[in-house]
């Protein structure tokens, strides 16, 4: 019996884990409603004319409107209509010097009072936080900078210029048994005995680019407050992301991490959100395929032939410098650690590309690189001529870039401006560097050499990120680049084309088909 592919076992594990989500999907947002016997009904359906209270205070807790500030009324209002409102709210003393500011939320029946209607929904959230300023970046050529100035950050409160609620508008029973647990926290009975309208403020759409720093001469801030109807379904999706947050935060994860991970859900519709997910796990899937005969690849090369050398080292210095540039951006560590884990394979690759040796004289180490035969001394008088080609183009055009970058762009540092300067002409011209390939494929009229099956992945993946090039957002430079990749993709699958497969050739594993005949004919004569 023939067991299936190792690949094939991945792909039938997302494919479930696919089929899996779209099963939970389904069944939060579109739960069973009760038909028959104990349920409890909604209170819109009793009552749809309500107001919308907002306020502010410096407690969580209150228990009177005396402690409040009233900062919108929207009386004549429904579930139904989204709704709007900018307002200019006065700080308190205490906020200003690196205090707290809280928000409450109302919905009740029109001409009732808080905390005197028995039909009151009450929501509270925090409408500061304490958090380091912001780096701020400098003209290095125009002011004049110390370290002291870089690195005198200190933790102040920022508080949010936007603020984000809802309604449930779904006007659904529930049984009294089987009420959704992600609801609860939400839920609040009448004296009737229908659960009043789930009332919440959304922390998942709260962003730090939101937040703005405050200081002791900050008498007033401008805040906008949305309010948008929402479903049962996006309700409870958004409490388990939530909860899925505070998680995260146990373990350690960073608030710009968490922002990140905010981002994902919060600036992307819902139908785009879930058909971004599910290309995602494709990519993914690629992603590791891709991973896994790479690696396969490089462990069983035998030679170089047929391979730029250069193209390895400059992926590897190029990842690299990205790397660094991620950590001087402070970038979330969700990106961090797996832009350091492909550094660390390209710094293998390049090992294995130059047949690195560890070897030992006593006690004292050394490097020891491996031997070329013919071939492979060709391959490199080719790779040579490519990048002496190359360079006419490249090396001026990062230089220029890097110029214009420190004239009229402000940088936190000289050291950022480096790190900056070197990314920008990776990610600008980078792609000139897939070039020698196809010059080496041009001279020695063969493509057998390269690692087809973990391109092919590869190149799935360009096509994925084609597709939403345009539709998520992204730096116009990174949307040209996505379809820059795709040019040279389909030179090299036309040089595939071009060039058919001759046995005599060197295939992607140093070996040719008519070389491993001749070794078992040998064989078997002896």
């Amino acid at each position: 019996m023939k067991f299936p592919s190792f690949a094939v076992i991945i792909t039938g594990v997302f494919l479930a884990y696919l089929g899996h989500t779209g099963w939970t999907l389904y069944h939060l947002f579109f739960p069973e409603p009760c038909t028959q016997g104990s349920c409890i009904q909604p209170y819109l359906l009793r009552n749809s004319k309500l107001q919308l209270l907002v306020y502010t205070a410096l407690s969580a807790k209150v228990s009177s409107l005396k402690s409040l500030d009233l900062i919108w009324k929207h009386d004549n209002w429904t579930v139904d209509m989204p709704a709007e409102h900018n307002v200019n709210i006065t700080l308190p003393t205490k906020t200003r010097h690196n205090g707290t500011l809280f928000i409450h939320v109302f919905v009740l029946p029109r001409r009732e009072q808080p905390f005197q209607s028995q039909r009151m929904c009450h929501q509270t959230g925090l409408l500061t936080t304490y958090m380091l300023q912001r780096a701020k970046a400098y003209n290095l050529m125009g002011q004049n900078i110390s370290s002291e100035k870089i690195s005198n950050r200190q933790p102040v409160t920022h508080i949010r210029s936007q603020i984000r609620m809802g309604v449930v508008t779904d006007k659904i029973a529930f049984k009294r048994q089987a009420f959704p647990p992600e609801l609860v926290k939400y839920a609040r009975l009448s004296p009737e005995g229908d659960y009043l309208p789930l009332l919440y403020i959304d922390e998942v759409s709260t962003r730090m680019s939101d937040l703005v720093e405050v200081n002791s001469s900050s008498a007033t801030m401008p805040l906008t407050i949305h309010y948008l109807p929402t479903s049962v379904g996006k309700l409870r999706l958004w409490f388990q992301i939530q909860e899925s947050l505070k998680l995260m935060q146990t373990l350690g994860f960073s608030e710009k991490d968490l922002d990140e991970v905010k981002g994902i859900f919060a600036d992307t519709g819902f139908y785009l959100l879930m058909l971004t997910f599910g290309v995602s796990v494709l990519h993914l899937l690629f992603d590791f395929l891709a991973f896994k005969n790479d690696i396969s690849f490089w462990k069983s090369r035998e030679s170089m032939e047929g391979l730029s050398l250069r193209t390895v080292i400059w992926r590897c210095v190029s990842q690299a410098v990205v790397f660094l540039y991620l950590w001087d951006q402070e970038t979330s560590m969700l990106v961090l650690i797996p832009a350091g884990i492909w550094a660390i394979i390209e710094m293998w690759r390049v090992k294995e590309a130059l047949k690195v040796q560890l070897c030992w004289s006593g006690y004292i180490p050394s490097l020891q690189l491996g031997s070329t035969n013919e071939q492979e001394k060709l391959t490199q008088e080719f790779d040579s001529l490519a990048m002496k080609y190359l360079s006419y183009a490249l090396y001026p055009l990062c230089f220029l870039g890097a110029v214009y970058s420190l004239v009229y762009t402000p940088h936190k540092s000289w050291y950022s401006w480096c790190v900056t300067s070197l990314v920008n002409g990776i990610y600008a011209f980078g792609f000139l560097f897939m070039l020698p390939q196809l010059f080496l494929n041009y001279k020695m009229k063969s493509v057998a050499h390269l690692p087809w099956r973990a391109f092919m992945y590869k190149a799935f993946n360009t096509f994925i990120d084609d597709i939403f090039a345009f539709i998520i957002t992204m730096p116009t430079a990174h949307r040209l680049a996505c379809f820059r990749d795709d040019a040279v993709f389909l030179v090299y699958l036309y040089q595939r084309w071009l060039y058919p497969v001759d046995k005599m050739r060197v295939n992607e594993y140093g070996r040719s088909y008519e070389h491993e005949v001749e070794q078992e004919n040998k064989k078997k004569t002896n």
